[in-house]
C-alpha cells in the first residue's frame, strides 16, 4: 500500500507509467498499490479514458490506441526529422545578436539550437543537456543549465531544484516544444515534472515561440502546460491545416510555416 495519500493527477501519472509496462491493470490491484477504495480507482479510470489516455475493460483497463507515451529523445530524433531541421533554422532567424533566451527540451529545438552557430553575443539557458553541449562549441554563446534530476533517456533537467532556478530567471524570447496540441488548442506533455519546467520556460520569456511540426496536431497528451493563445509566434511546417493556422492568426498568433 502507498505509504501516502497521492493527488488525482498524481495517481493518473502513475497509473499511465503502469500501463505503459503491464499493458493491462486491475482496479483490485490499483487498490492495492495506491490505498484507496474501487471507487477511486474506477473514476480515475474513467477520467483517464475521457482523455483518450487508456480503454477501460471489465474490471479494468488496457492500453488505448491514443495513449501518447512519450518516445525517447532518439526515438523523437528519427520522427519528421526534415521538417524539424527546417523549423529549427526559420525560429533561429528570430534571435537576434545580443539576445538572451531559453530553450526548452526537445529534438525541434535541438536543430534550433543547431542553427545558432553564427550568432554573437547570446545568452541561453536550458534544461536539456543536449542542447547546452552543442552550444558550448559556439563561440558567440553563453550557456546556462537549469540544474536537477536528469529525466532518464530525454537528456533533460527536471524537479524542484530547476524550477527553482528558472524562476529566478528573466529572457528575452523563449522557445518551446510540446508532444501535442488537441483540438481546444492545449499543448501537453506525457510527463507532469515536465510540464512544470516548460510553464517555468514560459513565464521566463518577453516572447514565447512555439516550434512544432504538424504532426503534434490534433495529437492528445497526459498534462496540459500552455495553450497557443499563450504563444506569440508559432513555426511549423506547411503540412499543417491551412485553416488551423488562420485561425491562429486571427487569435494574433504570428504563423510560419516552413
Amino acid at each position: 500500500m502507498a505509504n501516502e495519500p497521492l493527488f488525482a493527477e498524481e495517481r493518473h501519472n502513475r497509473i499511465l507509467q503502469m500501463l505503459r509496462k503491464q499493458k493491462k491493470l486491475l482496479v483490485t490491484d490499483l487498490c492495492e498499490v495506491f490505498g484507496v477504495s474501487p471507487a477511486t480507482i474506477r473514476n480515475d479510470l474513467n477520467d483517464l479514458e475521457k482523455r483518450g489516455l487508456l480503454k477501460r475493460t471489465h474490471g479494468g483497463a488496457i492500453a488505448g490506441t491514443k495513449i501518447n507515451f512519450e518516445p525517447t529523445s532518439i526515438e523523437k530524433d528519427v520522427a519528421n526529422r526534415e521538417r524539424k531541421i527546417a523549423i529549427g533554422q526559420a525560429a533561429a532567424d528570430m534571435v537576434e545578436d545580443g539576445d538572451t533566451i531559453a530553450v526548452d527540451t526537445g529534438t525541434t529545438t535541438y536543430y534550433f539550437a543547431k542553427a545558432l552557430a553564427d550568432k554573437n553575443k547570446v545568452t541561453v539557458v536550458t534544461s536539456d543537456l543536449t542542447i547546452a553541449k552543442t552550444l558550448e562549441d559556439f563561440p558567440g554563446i553563453a550557456v546556462i543549465i537549469a540544474g536537477g534530476q536528469v529525466r532518464k533517456g530525454f537528456s533533460c533537467t527536471v524537479g524542484a531544484l530547476a524550477n527553482s532556478m528558472l524562476q529566478g530567471l528573466a529572457v528575452d524570447k523563449a522557445f518551446l516544444a510540446t508532444n501535442s496540441i488537441n483540438a481546444a488548442g492545449e499543448l501537453c506533455t506525457p510527463d507532469i515534472e515536465q510540464a512544470e519546467v516548460k510553464k517555468n520556460l514560459m513565464k521566463m520569456g518577453n516572447q514565447c515561440i512555439l516550434l512544432c511540426d504538424s504532426s503534434k496536431f490534433g495529437a492528445q497528451s497526459f498534462a496540459k502546460f500552455a495553450e497557443l493563445t499563450d504563444f506569440d509566434a508559432v513555426v511549423t511546417d506547411r503540412q499543417a491545416d491551412p485553416e488551423l493556422l488562420e485561425r491562429m492568426r486571427q487569435q494574433e498568433i504570428a504563423v510560419e510555416a516552413v
